[in-house]
C-alpha cells in the first residue's frame, strides 16, 4: 500500500498481548524495509517494545505463537445481533435511522457496532458528520452478513413451518411420464405442501447431502441411515445414435450390445457391465451427467442403457431409444430418512405407487 492512508487501521485483536519477538520492527516510523504503509498501530506497538523491552532478559517474556484457535476464539462470539445492526446501519445510512429500525436506541446502535469491529479487529464503517459508508472490508463483511442473516431466517422458516415445503431428488431422470401428473396431482391434493423437484446427480439423489427430503433412485440403496420402497418398474432401453445399424430394429438384446462400448454412471447409472454374462460383456466408459451420455451417444462411438424414465425426459435430435427385450425391469424407489421422515411421505408413496400402476 503507498500514499497516504485516507484512515487509520484498526488493530488486529491478537495484538492485545505483548507482541512475539518474532515480530519485525519497522525501519523505518512509517513504512517497512520493502517500502510499505506501516499501520499506526504497529508504529506505536514497535516504539513501544523499543522503549520498554530493551532491558529485559533475551526470552524471558517471549510467548508462544497463537494458534488457529486462538485467534479466531473472539470471533467466534459474534451474535446474530450484531450482524443484523451493521446490515441496518448501512441500509439506512445513519446511527439514527438504523436504531429506529431495529428498535433500540442510537447508543445501543453504537455500542452493538463497536463490539463487532472489537470481535474481527477491523473498521467496518467510515463516519462523517452527513453520511456512514462501509469500508472495503466493511463492505465484504456486510455482504457475508446479509447470507448469514437471510440463512437462519430460511432454517427459522423451515424449523417452524409444520414442513410446508416438499423436495423430491432425483438424479437422472425425476418420474419419467409421470412426472407432470404428479406435480398436478399433488398441488391439488396437498395445496397447503409446495411441491420441489430438485435434480442431483449423487448416489442418493441429494438425500444425504441434505438438498431434498424425499429422493427417488433407480438403484438399491446400501445405508442404513435411509429407507425405501419400490414404487413401480421401468423397462430398460438402449439409447444409440439415429443412424446406428441397431436403430432400424423395433427392438434389441444383449447379445447385440456385448461388442459394443456401453456408457455408464457409476455413481447414479442403472447399468453395468454385470448385466451381462461374464464371457461376452461390453467394453465401458464412465460418465457424470445425462447431458454429457446423450452427447457422445450420439456420436455413434458408444451406446447407453437406461431406464425408461430417461427417453420421455430426454428426447433429443440424432437420440433414438429401442426397449432391450431381455433386459430385466428397473425398481423405482422412493427413498427417505429413516429418523426424520417428512410427514408428506405416505401421502407421496401412495400416489407415485397409484401412478405407476396406471397404463
Amino acid at each position: 500500500m503507498t500514499g497516504k492512508a485516507s484512515e487509520p487501521i484498526a488493530a488486529p485483536v491478537w495484538f492485545d498481548s505483548p507482541l512475539p519477538a518474532m515480530v519485525a520492527i519497522p525501519a523505518s516510523p512509517t513504512r517497512d524495509g520493502r517500502g510499505c504503509q506501516v499501520p499506526w498501530w504497529a508504529r506505536e506497538l514497535s516504539l513501544k517494545r523499543l522503549r520498554t523491552c530493551s532491558d529485559r532478559a533475551p526470552g524471558r517474556h517471549l510467548r508462544k505463537m497463537q494458534s488457529g484457535d486462538d485467534l479466531y476464539a473472539g470471533v467466534m462470539d459474534l451474535e446474530l445481533r450484531q450482524l443484523r445492526c451493521l446490515v441496518a446501519i448501512v441500509d439506512e445510512g445513519t446511527f439514527t435511522d438504523a436504531a429506529a429500525t431495529l428498535g433500540v436506541s442510537q447508543a445501543a446502535v453504537s455500542r452493538t457496532l463497536a463490539s463487532l469491529e472489537r470481535a474481527l479487529g477491523v473498521r467496518l464503517l467510515r463516519r462523517t458528520s452527513r453520511s456512514v459508508t462501509p469500508t472495503g472490508t466493511g463492505a465484504r463483511v456486510v455482504a457475508h452478513a446479509r447470507r448469514v442473516l437471510a440463512e437462519v431466517d430460511d432454517l427459522v422458516r423451515d424449523a417452524t413451518s409444520g414442513h410446508v415445503h416438499l423436495r423430491v431428488g432425483y438424479a437422472w431422470s425425476a418420474l419419467g411420464r409421470h412426472t407432470l401428473p404428479f406435480q398436478r396431482r399433488w398441488s391439488r391434493a396437498h395445496p397447503e405442501t409446495d411441491l420441489h423437484l430438485v435434480r442431483v446427480n449423487s448416489a442418493t439423489a441429494g438425500l444425504g447431502e441434505g438438498a431434498c427430503d424425499l429422493a427417488v433412485l433407480r438403484r438399491p440403496l446400501d445405508d442404513r441411515r435411509f429407507e425405501s420402497a419400490i414404487v413401480g418398474l421401468e423397462r430398460r432401453l438402449c439409447a444409440m445414435a439415429s443412424d446406428d445399424p441397431l436403430a432400424r430394429r423395433r427392438s434389441v438384446r444383449l447379445a447385440d450390445l456385448a461388442g459394443r462400448t456401453l456408457l455408464v454412471d457409476r455413481r447414479t447409472g442403472t447399468t453395468t457391465a454385470d448385466l451381462w454374462p461374464p464371457d461376452s460383456r461390453p467394453a465401458t466408459e464412465d460418465i457424470h451427467d445425462v447431458d454429457d451420455w446423450l452427447t457422445v451417444i450420439a456420436t455413434g462411438r458408444t451406446v447407453g442403457v437406461t431406464a425408461e424414465a430417461t427417453a420421455n425426459q430426454y428426447q433429443r435430435p440424432g437420440i433414438v431409444y429401442r426397449p432391450v427385450r431381455d433386459g430385466e425391469p428397473i425398481a423405482v424407489r422412493l427413498a427417505w430418512w429413516k429418523d426424520d421422515p417428512h410427514p408428506a411421505t405416505q401421502a407421496v408413496l401412495e400416489l407415485l405407487t397409484a401412478l405407476y400402476r396406471e397404463p
